[in-house]
């Protein structure tokens, strides 16, 4: 197994746990808009500048537009700035109410923090965005920050493989829904309307496809790191997944 398969899903559980923390619900309050996706929509996509919402649906790839037109132009209130500095705190905020008695902080911090700095950002314009923030100077908060900055990086790519597999958007979300939910309940978060179309044999192996490229493309990045290093880096997210849902 290569190191972006033995961690993709720690990071991927460990940012969607930051996601749905109370920090990011307190940050989501702060834009004055109810509800979920108005703050996650203008705290994730805020380091993309205070653009058109279609440059975000872009960079979201796996939502509809027009959730995201709404999303992103009911907390117009809030800058894209302020939006990516309130959720940049949120994300280091959870990180040191989680980690901190995690001991190898700092080590998992100086792996994660050299597979960011190696990583090719095209394709991924949410991951170029969130790697060009400003880094946490204390280890836990630095962990999160640098597992989210990851986990767009593998969405960015994972988008690219699906639309270069003949997937659309929508069908890829039919077929992995996420951690916590079922592929129909996920795209319905996402804002699309039913009926949902069947899922075919032929579907599923392009989506097997584009998770084949996904891999391909987020190789070179984890390759800076060295075999020994690349266990240990699988070994020190796994122990950190295990902290952060300790229930502390």
């Amino acid at each position: 197994m290569s190191v972006a398969s033995a961690v993709k899903d720690q990071i991927q559980q460990i940012g969607g746990g930051f996601m749905f923390s109370r920090e990011a619900r307190a940050f989501a309050d702060s834009t004055g808009v109810p509800g979920f996706l108005p703050g996650y929509t203008r705290g994730r996509g805020g380091v993309l500048g205070d653009v058109d919402a279609d440059v975000v649906t872009a960079a979201f790839g796996f939502f509809r537009p027009e959730t995201v037109r709404q999303a992103w132009e009911s907390t117009a209130s809030t800058s894209a700035a302020a939006g990516a500095q309130g959720y940049l705190k949120a994300c280091q905020d959870f990180g040191r109410r989680k980690l901190a008695t995690f001991e190898d902080a700092e080590r998992l911090a100086e792996l994660l923090r050299r597979v960011v700095a190696a990583a090719n950002p095209v394709g991924a314009p949410l991951f170029a965005g969130w790697r060009a923030l400003p880094q946490a100077e204390d280890a836990p908060g630095l962990v999160l920050q640098l597992i989210h900055t990851l986990r767009e990086l593998r969405g960015g790519l994972h988008l690219v493989g699906v639309l270069g597999s003949g997937l659309t958007p929508l069908q890829a979300v039919l077929i992995a829904g996420s951690p916590l939910q079922a592929g129909p309940d996920q795209a319905r978060n996402f804002g699309w309307p039913e009926p949902f179309e069947e899922i075919t044999p032929e579907l599923k192996g392009r989506w097997m496809q584009a998770e084949s490229i996904t891999e391909e493309l987020i190789a070179p990045a984890f390759a800076v790191l060295d075999d020994k290093e690349g266990e240990e880096l699988a070994a020190l997210l796994t122990a950190c997944q295990g902290v952060v849902f300790s229930g502390r």
